[in-house]
């Protein structure tokens, strides 16, 4: 058992959380090479985001996944660590409707489709090619595009 588990969140937020298995010593290696201390819950949430398949999350649908996994944090704690995670390159945040942010674990620049009505955020197959990109502001340059095909349902 987690000796940590039983602490209330506060008094395990700066804790470093100790590693026992490979995964965990890959997780930690991620995040000391992003600059960030394997806490309890960054080492949780990192396991659950960045050893698996690639996929895109919200803060509501991973902190759900942490509370089926019996993890005792936040809605707060997951989002301060999913944005920890964005600033420090772990993730890609992808603001899809304008409300709702979506953090993409595939950090590359590609296309995505976001299903209107469905709230589901898919990477669009084969990338797309542009024949013209506007030029920056003057004092400026583009730091990345992001195109996000908005699709809806056909009426039937």
């Amino acid at each position: 058992m987690d000796v940590l588990s039983g602490l209330p969140e506060t008094e395990t937020d700066d804790l470093v959380a100790p590693v026992a298995d490979e995964a965990g010593a890959r997780c930690v290696q991620l995040l000391s090479d992003a600059g960030l201390r394997a806490t309890r819950h960054r080492l949780a949430l990192g396991k659950m985001l960045l050893l698996g398949e690639h996929r895109h999350v919200t803060a509501e649908g991973l902190y759900d996944e942490a509370m089926a996994a019996n993890l005792r944090l936040s809605l707060a704690t997951v989002y301060n660590t999913l944005n920890q995670f964005t600033e420090a390159g772990l993730l890609r945040r992808i603001a899809a409707d304008g409300i709702k942010s979506f953090f993409d674990t595939d950090t590359s620049v590609h296309p995505h489709f976001y299903l209107e009505g469905e709230d589901v955020l898919v990477d669009v197959a084969g990338g797309l090619a542009f024949s013209k990109v506007p030029d920056a502001l003057p004092g400026h340059e583009i730091e990345r595009l992001d195109v996000i095909v908005h699709l809806r349902r056909k009426p039937q």
